[in-house]
């Protein structure tokens, strides 16, 4: 029976995005990977770090690198506010918080939908795209969450951590 309700939540989650806003620009990830969306918090600097990881925070005991989506795509910085959250995703056991500029919402997007990303060569980021997602009139730029996370840089990041617990 245990089976059962597995195939019904990856069914539920099946072509369904958390979409978000980053430099005017809708992007969407796969919402099986989310595990929550928290408003901006404090940052602890962790010295040697690539540019894009912004640090650590501890979530309820659990101290978790913070990577700036903007940074990691080279957008100009952009100060935190009350829209900016910090998505955490969990990628094969690996938790990591993505921050971004505002959260949207939830959207269907079923794999007929979505287009292979364009081949445009070197923009921003667009090595971590995974398509292009079509909403009615709207196109929304889906994320290849592996890609984006496991840089060099990040499993290094990751490695130090796991040493450290």
């Amino acid at each position: 029976m245990a089976d059962d309700n597995m195939l019904d939540n990856e069914d539920t989650q099946k072509d369904k995005y958390l979409t978000f806003h980053l430099a005017g620009e809708d992007y969407g990830i796969e919402i099986k990977y989310v595990i929550e969306i928290i408003g901006i918090q404090n940052i602890t600097d962790v010295p040697d770090m690539p540019a894009f990881i912004r640090g650590v925070i501890n979530l309820r005991g659990k101290v978790i690198p913070v990577m700036d989506v903007r940074a990691r795509f080279d957008l100009p910085n952009r100060e935190y506010d009350d829209r900016t959250c910090i998505i955490v995703v969990n990628i094969d056991g690996t938790e990591v918080g993505l921050v971004v500029d505002e959260v949207s919402e939830v959207a269907d997007i079923p794999a007929s939908s979505v287009e292979p990303p364009p081949k445009t060569g070197k923009s921003a980021g667009g090595q971590y795209i995974q398509g292009m997602g079509k909403i009615g009139k709207a196109v929304k730029i889906l994320l290849d969450v592996h890609k984006l996370l496991f840089s060099d840089e990040m499993k290094a990041l990751i490695a130090e951590q796991e040493e450290g617990v």
